[in-house]
């Protein structure tokens, strides 16, 4: 990871300032509650201070099974990851911000032996599913300003325990099933889910103005319908996944599983797409659509 460091080549023109001023002042921390400070930690623990600075998140956790009147099963281990880098943005209105580019890979891995799962011998319908893995290109966000659309402040508070900052988010998903037919709105076929993040750290890198990323951990809960590779169909149930990691300095500090499943099935996840993409969001339907949509026809007729 590239870091600024102060230049030897500086050092005369150092010791003259310290000469004339008889102290260096450090920089003011990033106040948080100000719009502008609210962008800079935001884009801290997101991606960096830097235009097109590339960081990755890496995560790992579990999935269960929830269905009324009987026990929860634990289906798989996760093992995820996520490419990722921002540009600044202008407005009018919100004043600066910044858009944030990503690119992302979850795997679902045997619960007893952490491979990777190729089929899953599915205890509801007795059938053996191919594992579609998540590969979501792209996930990006186009706004991220300390202004709402009417130029006011627009801040979240930071909690703070110690030293260590905490920032949370739920992000309820309600939207029409692009894997549906034209009759949603009279027999349903809304995805419903719920994701909740939860970031950390250390209180002091994170107002530091002189270090432009922050190396966060992050939590994260998913509560959501059968993944669609599953063929469940309108069975009741749902899936929960609880997962932790953090943000990594560099592409080798990934799991061993999840570089070798990059190399060989995903090698563009090496790095996030371009700053000026502007391709509409992936998600585990719109992708699962495309793979059946491939499919010869045969494949896709009913089971008895």
């Amino acid at each position: 990871m590239k870091r600024k460091l102060l230049s030897l080549k500086s050092a005369t023109g150092l010791g003259l300032a310290i000469a004339l001023c008889g102290s260096v002042q450090a920089a003011d921390p990033i106040d948080p509650l100000s719009p502008d400070g609210f962008v800079q930690i935001n884009r801290k623990i997101q991606c960096s201070l830097n235009d097109s600075e590339p960081q990755i998140y890496s995560f790992q956790g579990r999935g269960y099974s929830r269905v009324p009147g009987e026990r929860d099963k634990h289906l798989f281990n996760l093992d995820g990851m996520n490419v990722r880098q921002c540009v600044t943005i202008k407005d009018d209105i919100r004043g600066t911000g910044y858009k944030l580019v990503s690119r992302e890979v979850l795997l679902y891995l045997d619960p007893k032996t952490n491979e990777v799962l190729r089929a899953f011998e599915n205890p509801w319908t007795g059938e053996s599913n191919e594992v579609i893995h998540v590969a979501n290109d792209p996930v990006n966000f186009n706004g991220g300003y300390g202004r709402d659309a009417e130029g006011k402040p627009a801040v979240r508070p930071l909690k703070e325990i110690t030293g260590t900052w905490f920032m949370n988010s739920e992000i309820p998903l309600f939207y029409t099933n692009p894997l549906g037919g034209d009759y949603q709105k009279y027999v349903g076929g809304t995805y419903h889910a719920t994701e909740i993040f939860d970031f950390m750290g250390d209180m002091d890198d994170l107002l530091d103005p002189a270090k432009p990323v922050t190396y966060a951990n992050v939590a994260w809960v998913r509560i959501a319908q059968w993944l669609p590779w599953m063929e469940m169909g309108s069975r009741t149930g749902l899936l929960y996944f609880n997962a932790v990691g953090k943000k990594i300095e560099n592409f080798d500090q990934l799991t061993d599983v999840m570089k070798a499943e990059i190399a060989a099935n995903y090698p563009e996840y090496t790095a996030p797409p371009p700053v000026d993409d502007t391709r509409p969001n992936e998600t585990s339907w719109t992708y699962m659509k495309k793979i059946i949509d491939n499919r010869p026809k045969a494949e896709e007729s009913p089971r008895h």
